[in-house]
């Protein structure tokens, strides 16, 4: 099968060679045409031969309109566009509608895997319609683990973006318990070796997972974190999840006091997370703030001491 993929960064990239891996053909198109298989959108899409036609766009939610409006007059009644990027499911009825109009279907697609994705598989959550779904379901075949698990078609348009925004609210309260436990086993004095303590929890305990072998993959690095700031990033979807849960008036307090303690460590000292900034790294490649020195306050000066 052929497939145009837009957007070849660290996620695109890999996910372009996976397909390829499973046999397919892979056309892509980057601003850095160092990367890149073709010059430009149009050029990508006259190297697809074969009907209908399929593009998958990889790219951040801020460019995604303007690509999709583009790629509607390239494209033929039959084919079809993915939006596979970090995109708010409240636009996908939008795009599925725009689409519609000119005869080609549209499927979003929460996608997760992050650096890994390439080694191990993506687990891919699809909305739309089933035979959009039908038609596109080598690619979906290629991407996913080899094992039964890690694909659902999920619902109708918006409802892949929506279940990647829930996973990713999850995924804010699993680190956030994680790494408050990193923080209060760091400061008893009893115990004298915590990346020991999370590595022994890897077999035989309820709280084994993945994330928790990238945590100890990211404490063999740097045991105490000492390397990383205490700065925590959010992506977005958590807060889409929070705003998600208020609208349906569905509470939930766990995920939105992870997101809360990420913007609290934006203003003030957090040493939890230095573990989430380093799970993030190790799981998505999300660059870190690197320690700083401590900042010597003069009496009478103000300001924050971390400089943000």
């Amino acid at each position: 099968m052929q497939i145009g993929l837009v957007g070849l960064g660290k996620m695109g990239g890999n996910m372009r060679e996976r397909i390829r891996k499973g046999g397919h053909t892979v056309i892509g198109y980057d601003r850095n045409q160092e990367i890149s298989d073709s010059k430009d959108l149009q050029d990508m899409v006259n190297q697809l031969t074969e009907g209908p036609k399929v593009v998958w766009v990889m790219l951040p939610i801020q460019f995604v309109d303007e690509t999709v409006t583009q790629l509607v007059d390239m494209l033929s009644p039959g084919d079809i566009i993915i939006d596979g990027g970090n995109s708010k499911w409240t636009n996908d009825k939008r795009h599925a509608e725009q689409l519609k109009a000119k005869g080609i279907g549209f499927l979003d697609c929460g996608v997760s895997g992050g650096i890994w994705g390439l080694e191990y598989g993506y687990a891919l959550m699809v909305g739309g319609e089933a035979a959009d779904v039908a038609m596109v379901q080598p690619i979906f075949d290629a991407l996913k683990p080899e094992s039964e698990y890690g694909f659902v078609h999920a619902g109708a348009h918006g409802a892949g973006h929506f279940a990647k925004m829930v996973h990713n609210g999850i995924e804010y309260a699993l680190m956030q318990a994680y790494a408050e436990g990193w923080e209060l086993l760091e400061k008893a004095e009893e115990v004298t070796d915590v990346p020991k303590i999370f590595e022994s929890w890897k077999e035989g305990t309820v709280i084994r997972s993945w994330l928790l072998d990238l945590t100890v993959d990211a404490l063999h690095k740097d045991p105490h974190l000492d390397k990383i700031d205490d700065i925590a990033e959010d992506s977005g979807e958590g807060r889409w999840t929070v705003n998600a849960a208020v609208d349906l008036g569905v509470p939930v307090p766990t995920i939105a006091a992870s997101l809360f303690a990420r913007f609290v460590s934006q203003q003030e000292d957090k040493p939890a997370m230095k573990m989430i900034a380093a799970m993030r790294n190790e799981f998505g490649g999300h660059a870190v703030v690197a320690a700083q020195p401590e900042k010597t306050m003069t009496p009478g000066e103000g300001g924050n001491p971390k400089g943000h």
